[in-house]
């Protein structure tokens, strides 16, 4: 992204943090609060960043940059943007960031800058619903026409989205980074009241086709793994991924915890306390758990999908 906090000429950045709003906010959303953050960390004096939410964004609340509501929920932004209809973001001066493909309308001469996360919409529609697709898909060819600067995070995703959308946009390769997570004094105290006290392999991700948790159940009924509990972190996601089900078919219901969404403390915790990462998906744009379990110093499974392959490099 060329627009930087605290370098050259003032920022004047209006960041759409609507992810944030939605039921369930998933990789883009931490990738959306993080950056918000950096932002905020970097900032020199004259600078401006906004987050733009919508109406009665609790998750929001927290931010540390100045925000502004759209009086609209994102279900209905979703549909008004999805057609190219108002309500407008950004105003004469300023730069609009949408950190997905949920991007407004922008006033006229107003920069746009998208962040596509991955082709998956197009390489794997099997993994998505119907609906989503179709949204990811309209939302990205009007972003190919319209936007000014499209940002993905890896080179495996910028040559998918050269061959699919031919996009009039320039696109920026620009990887998130991830700091080490702070171990919490308490890490051990943490885990054993969260009922992790074997050795375990970790998961970090939303359930859902494409995550391919049903892989790695099945890789932990190998009898090699015995001596490993699985701990699966993240919300339940679209799919009907039944992770119970799954787990009692593979007969490893004893070695299984869930413990669903966590705060940083106890992601710090799992991470330190994990003997491995194992992120098996059919398809990513980055990975954000493979760099935060790097950063950790923890070892790290994955799939040979590009953009995993691409994340971890020589490591």
């Amino acid at each position: 992204m060329e627009v930087t906090a605290g370098m050259g000429a003032p920022v004047h950045l209006d960041v759409l943090a609507t992810q944030l709003c939605a039921r369930i906010p998933g990789g883009t959303g931490r990738y959306t609060r993080e950056l918000i953050g950096s932002l905020a960390k970097t900032m020199g004096p004259l600078d401006d960043v906004t987050a733009v939410v919508s109406l009665g964004c609790k998750a929001a609340a927290d931010l540390p940059v100045q925000t502004r509501a759209i009086p609209l929920p994102v279900p209905l932004l979703a549909r008004l943007w999805e057609r190219g209809m108002p309500p407008a973001v950004g105003s004469a001066g300023r730069v609009v960031h949408a950190p997905t493909l949920l991007a407004p309308p922008t006033a006229r001469g107003v920069p746009l800058v998208v962040t596509i996360h991955d082709a998956v919409p197009w390489t794997h529609p099997e993994t998505l619903t119907p609906r989503g697709v179709a949204f990811h898909r309209r939302m990205a060819a009007w972003v190919a026409a319209e936007a000014d600067v499209i940002v993905t995070p890896t080179l495996a995703v910028a040559a998918s989205l050269r061959t699919i959308l031919r996009p009039v946009a320039r696109l920026e390769v620009v990887p998130p980074g991830a700091a080490a997570l702070p171990v919490p004094s308490d890490a051990h105290a943490l885990l054993g009241a969260a009922g992790v006290v074997r050795p375990f392999v970790l998961f970090v991700g939303t359930a859902e086709p494409r995550k391919a948790l049903d892989v790695l159940v099945r890789a932990m009924a190998d009898p090699v793994t015995d001596d490993l509990d699985l701990v699966v972190v993240g919300q339940q996601g679209w799919g009907g991924v039944d992770t119970p089900g799954l787990v009692a078919a593979a007969g490893i219901g004893s070695r299984v915890v869930q413990v669903g969404r966590v705060d940083d403390l106890m992601l710090a915790a799992l991470y330190d306390g994990a003997r491995v990462l194992a992120m098996p998906s059919r398809a990513e744009g980055f990975g954000l758990p493979v760099l935060e379990a790097m950063a950790a110093g923890l070892p790290v499974v994955v799939s040979d999908d590009p953009a995993l392959v691409e994340v971890g490099g020589d490591a």
